[in-house]
């Protein structure tokens, strides 16, 4: 029987691994990931994501010598490794899941193809996310999504029993990897019993307020699922995740109905997870349909709206947690600390850059890539692009970052942990720490314009430009025009009542669900 190659991207796990299982049933099989050094000399490539994929490749690999797969890593471009893994193993199927990632993994995958094509290999690849490929339309979009991720998921497949002797391969160190920087200090470990431990004490324990509790970061860090990377990666499968999920909310109201207590939130914030699982994946299917999102405006009326370069100045402040505004500044350290935040707070930082600084949303947007342990590309350029006001189609939304102290963190508990400067404010100047009486400040250590910068722009002024600057262009006919294919091509197809009655393309809004909330 023919040699079967199995290639592993971001798909780090063996449950629910349909290539994996078909290959084994065509023949003997080996495993293969490589470290790519295109991957590795990306800008938004960092150590920790790295560390992360360690972790990932160490369980896997010995769950591959449970299965009796060869498991071969490589650090060499795609086509060398292929061209010598047809020579040492002339296999005769390649299979792979497919990947909507950068554009360097679009044209990675071409030329896969071509060379395909030239050696007379097959190549079998499987969607996991639901992505459609080809995809004409939007329409029915969510129905075929729902049809693959409530199908049967596939079990780990049983060992394979052809001959084996198991060459013990090496996961790379990360300083034989050659990239610099550090890991973070508090990033979440990899592996795919590390994710299955996180879906779990979420279903059982912490997700009860996840719908509550997702906005704020006091609450955020327990009660949101941490599944992100692990999803970004693949050590856990959205379908399995999918399925889980749904037998939960399913036991849950099995024991309502036999009349026995449950936690009175559970079932809402059950559903809006299960919510968030399919805009994950709706998001990623914007890139897929138009992978120049990576670094053009997907509406190009808006190209040249900001200054390029942008004011070095401003952005060094915000990359370095010193706006002088306490939740960005803390959701900066936290961020480059621990790789992760929720949603509302991404949402604030991408806002507070695009809008209060006037920067483009390229730098932003390699900068949190580079720092977001789940960065997944398909979600985070149309989200970027979404926050920063570029669709054409969504709602304008600048946040206040004075508001989000108010509503978020009143007492300080998630500012103060990160930014230290401020321990002994007083709750009331928590919002603006500029009012803070020089005598009083003196009394309790902290300078306002030494110890902690004052705002480096105006919130009231900032905000009013960018909205002014921003609706002017909308008002434009060939900006409405514009929107109109934006939402054909990209807009989501299930409206509530509220936005059935919507006129304009610009009412059309799409709700939020990326990968950092869920």
């Amino acid at each position: 029987m023919d040699t079967q190659l199995v290639w592993f991207k971001r798909d780090l796990r063996v449950n629910d691994h349909r290539p994996l299982t078909e290959a084994l049933q065509h023949g003997p099989t080996i495993a293969l990931y490589v470290f790519e050094p295109v991957y590795l000399a990306q800008p938004e490539t960092t150590t920790s994501h790295l560390a992360f994929i360690r972790d990932c490749l160490l369980e896997l690999s010995d769950e591959l010598h449970r299965l009796r797969i060869p498991f071969l890593i490589r650090r060499s471009d795609i086509i060398s490794t292929l061209n010598q893994f047809k020579r040492d193993h002339a296999f005769s199927t390649l299979w792979s899941h497919e990947e909507t990632g950068a554009a360097w993994s679009y044209e990675r995958d071409r030329s896969v193809t071509q060379w395909c094509k030239s050696t007379g290999t097959t190549w079998r690849e499987h969607s996991q996310f639901g992505i459609a490929r080809p995809h004409p339309t939007r329409n029915g979009w969510a129905k075929r999504w729902g049809v693959q991720m409530n199908s049967t998921e596939l079990p780990v497949p049983k060992p394979q029993r052809y001959d084996y002797n198991r060459d013990v391969e090496k996961v790379p160190e990360l300083r034989d990897l050659e990239i610099s920087g550090q890991v973070k200090t508090e990033q979440q470990r990899g592996g795919a019993s590390e994710a299955r431990e996180v879906v779990q004490s979420f279903l059982r324990c912490r997700g009860e307020h996840y719908q509550s509790g997702m906005s704020s970061p006091v609450t955020a860090w327990e009660q949101c699922s941490r599944v992100s990377p692990h999803l970004a990666y693949g050590s856990l499968s959205m379908r399995w995740l999918n399925h889980r999920t749904i037998e939960r909310k399913n036991y849950l109201k099995e024991e309502r109905r036999r009349g026995r207590t449950i936690g009175p939130h559970w079932l809402k914030s059950l559903t809006s997870f299960e919510k968030r699982l399919r805009w994950h994946c709706h998001f990623m299917q914007k890139l897929e349909d138009q992978p120049t999102l990576e670094h053009e405006n997907m509406a190009r009326i808006y190209d040249g709206l900001r200054p390029d370069p942008p004011s070095s100045d401003l952005f060094d402040a915000y990359c370095a947690g010193l706006t002088g505004y306490p939740m960005v500044d803390a959701c900066i350290r936290a961020l480059k600390a621990t790789g992760w935040l929720n949603f509302r707070m991404r949402a604030m930082l991408v806002s507070f850059s695009s809008y209060h600084l006037w920067l483009p949303w390229q730098p932003t947007a390699l900068f949190l890539a580079q720092n977001f342990l789940d960065f997944e590309p398909g979600i985070h350029y149309p989200q970027v692009q979404m926050q920063s006001g570029t669709t054409g189609i969504n709602t304008l939304r600048i946040y206040s970052p004075q508001k989000q102290v108010l509503d978020n963190d009143p007492q300080g508990r998630f500012i103060k942990a990160w930014v230290p400067e401020l321990t002994n404010l007083p709750d009331e100047y928590l919002h603006r720490p500029e009012t803070l009486p020089s005598q009083l400040g003196q009394s309790l250590g902290i300078t306002i314009g030494k110890t902690y910068p004052e705002p480096i722009v105006d919130h009231q002024d900032a905000a009013k430009s960018a909205r002014q600057a921003i609706f002017r262009l909308r008002r434009r006919p060939e900006a409405r025009k514009e929107a109109r294919a934006v939402f054909v091509k990209h807009g989501s197809r299930k409206r509530n009542k509220a936005r059935k009655k919507a006129k304009a393309p610009n009412n059309q809004l799409e709700l939020l669900g990326p990968n950092s909330s869920i």
